[in-house]
């Protein structure tokens, strides 16, 4: 990407209201020109190397999905095979996915019509789009669920995960989630803290959470604490300089207990603390702490 003459080229790509549109507006913002709903035909031409070799190697990103005019997933994957392993180019491909109930709840707000449940259910339109989009998440550079992600946290996600603006490396995200929620849908590695003693039991404790002093102490007097964060850290920083070796530019723990509110912040904090420590990149998010919850 850093050589003068080629493109460095970003395609959006996802589920409709999945936040292509601010994914676009962040890349605009760090510096590349931005086109929305481009047609496939044209795809070629935004790929290929600039001609100027005086201002240096241009930025793009281009925002394709369903409804973009002469849109077929196999010619889309054929065109990004094409360019594969060229210098000329390099091509990062963003998917951006998203829980049905929020995608939902997303069309009906804004009292827009799914492109593909024209007549027929949202629910319908959105289950066909995930089908037929398989095959880009699976060939995507970076995948994001903004689910539950404030757009603070997704744009700086977005950057971190293309290596935009600051030191390229691994860059390693630490997410607390409660299980009742789903998984998170981009984590590489999941860890289950539900065994740990539950501080929602406690009347004066369960209207605070993991980063409260008192739940803090509750959850590190656990006698199986100690010895599994032990085992936890043992497990997880032989692992970050070979997934640099290997090229990976990002690595998602996730960190979850039943609602997300205690146990799992509690540990994603002393994580991302320790991993901070060894001098690794860490963005810490805490994705269910604000919900109100009935059991954590």
């Amino acid at each position: 990407m850093s050589e003068t003459g080629s493109r460095h080229a970003v395609l959006v790509t996802g589920l409709s209201g999945a936040g292509r549109t601010s994914c676009l507006k962040t890349l605009e913002d760090a510096g590349f020109e931005a086109v929305d709903n481009l047609p496939l035909a044209l795809l070629p031409a935004l790929f290929a190397p600039s001609a100027n070799r005086e201002t240096g190697p241009p930025r793009i990103a281009v925002g394709v999905d369903v409804r973009t005019r002469d849109f077929a997933v196999d010619a889309l994957v054929a065109e990004l095979d094409r360019h594969g392993g060229r210098d000329d180019v390099a091509i990062q491909v963003v998917y951006l996915d998203c829980d049905d109930d929020v995608l939902i709840r997303r069309f009906t707000e804004t009292r827009r019509r799914h492109p593909l449940a024209q007549d027929r259910r949202v629910i319908d339109g959105i289950r066909l789009e995930r089908r037929m989009m398989a095959p880009i998440r699976d060939l995507a550079d970076v995948v994001l669920d903004t689910s539950q992600t404030s757009l603070t946290d997704f744009r700086r996600l977005l950057l971190e995960r293309l290596g935009i603006d600051g030191e390229r490396g691994l860059t390693v995200t630490v997410t607390s989630f409660g299980f009742r929620n789903g998984i998170p849908r981009d984590a590489d590695m999941v860890f289950d803290v539900r065994f740990l003693n539950n501080p929602h039991w406690d009347t004066d404790l369960r209207p605070l959470d993991g980063r409260d002093a008192p739940v803090a102490e509750f959850i590190a007097r656990d006698e199986g604490f100690a010895p599994f964060f032990a085992n936890l850290i043992g497990l997880i920083e032989p692992l970050l300089p070979r997934y640099k070796a290997e090229g990976k530019s990002y690595l998602t723990l996730a960190v979850g207990c039943t609602g997300g509110q205690h146990r799992s912040v509690f540990v994603s904090e002393e994580l991302a603390k320790r991993l901070k420590s060894g001098g690794h990149p860490v963005t810490l998010l805490h994705r269910d702490v604000a919900r109100k919850a009935s059991e954590s």
